[in-house]
């Protein structure tokens, strides 16, 4: 196997492998060096098999709907190792897929781990590989990043867990606490409740989601409530104790304290980027106080030769941010000229994936009262749409901010049936540099969910049909 490329790619996740496969397209030649799987986190353990859950979750809630119409079901077969069974499939079949593509590509892929002892030169740790040493023009950190461990709250996989270790459970627990109302607590406290787990939602913040727009993220919270989710906001979990009960939780609100006692709690804080030990503190390679790598246009860090994508700099922790940072890092690599020299946060989607969805970008109402952005709204409730009706799917709404004197769109967020394709119709729009009007004005099937982005649209016109 060749041991000189233009390009080495440190890590095979969303990042790296749409990078490499982008550099094969341009005429680069390149290699992969991955220490795990191909497909990273995303495909492995966090988004392909957390959405199989979820699309089970569903499922099994929907029979209730069929009970509705006098269809008998017996759930006394039903095994939710089959489901997590189901959901490792998905993994596998998606990893073995980007491996495929890989090789239709022709691109070197080596199954190691990867230090870097001076620019352009990359060492081989571990398996077959071991001491080989890759030579590359141009090298891109791509290795995303881990779970976030907190002082008293480690992970042991069994009563503690983390997102991969509840992706490995083949046995519900009875009960569990979720600390963290981010996507991550949200998706598995919604998974869980839905296969009949007792579960606490705890979150610091004044309401789940917090970095999402407060309406919406609303609606989805009161979901929850009726679904029996027990959700605490504006609360600290202070402390952790296992005890022969279960793992005891104490819970800190409003000056008083509470222990919750469950058979599992999930430690959902957030993530942190890999990168330790990949020889960068030997090098000039800029990071900052919290483990990110400093990056310009480009994806550029501090040595030319050296770019970083994806989690392990302060861009949004979200695979397409991590492709897409990719595809901008080898076209300039290769000379050619990207759209844009590196990805707006403005432009960015947003995606959760329990039911009711949600999912925004631009834009959040709180930021821009806090900042004094002046700013119009409009608020369109899914019932409001024949088809939401039909289907049994109201509860939701379309919310879309826009500049108050040119119609601009500033921000969409979106709760409901869909939201995570619905919200790319105003992402678009945004992107095309078109007006809410253009928005208004465009036919949309009937009866469809995308009329609810219509109304929306119309309604900053004060002019909804619906409504």
């Amino acid at each position: 196997m060749n041991t000189n490329y233009d390009i080495v790619i440190v890590g095979g996740g969303p990042g790296g492998y749409v990078a490499a496969i982008r550099a094969a397209q341009l005429g680069l030649s390149v290699a992969v060096v991955e220490k795990a799987e191909l497909g990273g986190v995303c495909l492995n353990w966090g988004c392909i098999p957390s959405k199989s859950l979820i699309h089970h979750a569903n499922e099994f809630l929907a029979l209730k709907d069929m009970e509705a119409v006098g269809v008998r079901i017996d759930r006394s077969g039903f095994r939710y190792a089959a489901v997590q069974t189901k959901s490792r499939d998905a993994a596998k079949t998606l990893t073995s897929g980007v491996a495929g593509l890989l090789k239709k590509n022709k691109l070197s892929v080596f199954k190691a781990t990867a230090s870097i002892s001076a620019p352009g030169r990359i060492a081989l740790h571990g398996g077959e590989f071991d001491g080989k040493i890759l030579s590359a023009k141009t090298i891109i950190v791509a290795t995303g990043s881990r779970p976030m461990v907190v002082p008293g709250f480690e992970f042991d996989e069994q009563s503690v867990v983390s997102s991969s270790g509840l992706l490995a459970m083949t046995e519900l627990p009875k009960s569990m606490t979720i600390l963290g109302a981010g996507a991550i607590g949200c998706e598995f406290a919604y998974v869980m409740n839905a296969f009949g787990v007792k579960v606490t939602l705890v979150e610091m913040a004044a309401h789940i989601l917090p970095s999402e727009d407060h309406e919406p993220a609303q609606v989805l919270e009161a979901s929850f409530r009726r679904s029996g989710i027990d959700v605490r906001t504006g609360s600290r979990a202070a402390s952790l104790k296992k005890t022969a009960a279960g793992v005891a939780v104490v819970v800190s609100a409003n000056g008083k304290s509470e222990t919750i006692v469950s058979d599992k709690v999930l430690a959902a804080f957030g993530r942190v980027p890999n990168t330790r030990d990949l020889g960068l503190e030997k090098l000039t390679v800029k990071i900052d106080d919290q483990g990110y790598i400093v990056t310009g246009d480009y994806g550029e860090t501090s040595v030319k030769s050296i770019y970083a994508i994806g989690d392990i700099t302060r861009s949004p922790q979200l695979a397409h941010v991590a492709s897409k940072e990719g595809e901008i890092a080898v076209e300039h690599i290769a000379g050619h000229s990207p759209r844009e020299p590196r990805v707006d946060p403005e432009l960015v989607p947003s995606a959760v994936y329990c039911e009711p969805q949600l999912a925004g970008f631009g834009l959040r109402e709180a930021h821009a009262v806090k900042e004094g952005i002046k700013f119009k709204k409009s608020v369109f409730p899914y019932r409001g749409a024949g088809k939401s009706v039909a289907v049994g799917r109201t509860e939701g709404l379309v919310k879309v901010l826009a500049d108050p004197q040119t119609g601009e769109l500033l921000g969409a967020h979106i709760v409901g049936a869909d939201a995570t394709e619905l919200i790319h119709e105003l992402l678009l729009a945004k992107h095309g540099e078109l007006l809410a009007e253009d928005v208004q004005s465009m036919i949309h099937a009937h009866p469809t969910l995308s009329e609810a982005v219509m109304e929306a649209a119309r309604g900053l016109d004060g002019r909804p049909i619906h409504a």
